[in-house]
């Protein structure tokens, strides 16, 4: 039933400052980008990253941190973690072990969206399948 992640979509209070923000942490600018959207294409299988503009959210949503947290292969959680703080993000969850080649950490990014990093062995042995 649930073939792939295809779009993560955040909500943002200033679009335009987390479009620098997201641009600035990625290094790269947006791909797609209509008033009140952007979306940018990241990582190893090219997975969209959208920001929407919380004027569209549905009620409650913006609240604060909350909800699921979908995490991110990093190849080093601490440094991405450190880059994250340094960019003006605050601490979610500490780097955690969570078994052999399993580590996790989540940071809230300055407009209130939760953000997990996470060094996942599987994901790296799938990638070498590829």
């Amino acid at each position: 039933m649930l073939r792939g992640l295809t779009t993560t979509s955040f909500w943002a209070n200033d679009l335009q400052a987390a479009e620098r923000w997201y641009t600035e942490l990625f290094g790269a600018e947006p791909y797609f980008a209509v008033p009140g959207y952007i979306e940018f294409r990241i990582g190893d299988y090219q997975h969209e990253f959208g920001v929407i503009d919380a004027a569209y959210a549905p009620p409650g949503a913006t609240d604060g941190p909350a909800g699921a947290i979908v995490y991110w292969h990093v190849d080093d959680v601490d440094a991405a973690v450190a880059r994250l703080l340094e960019l003006g993000a605050t601490e979610h969850l500490p780097p955690t072990v969570r078994g052999e080649g399993f580590v996790t950490a989540s940071v809230v990014d300055p407009f209130g969206n939760v953000l997990g990093v996470m060094y996942n062995q599987h994901y790296l042995d799938i990638l070498q399948m590829r």
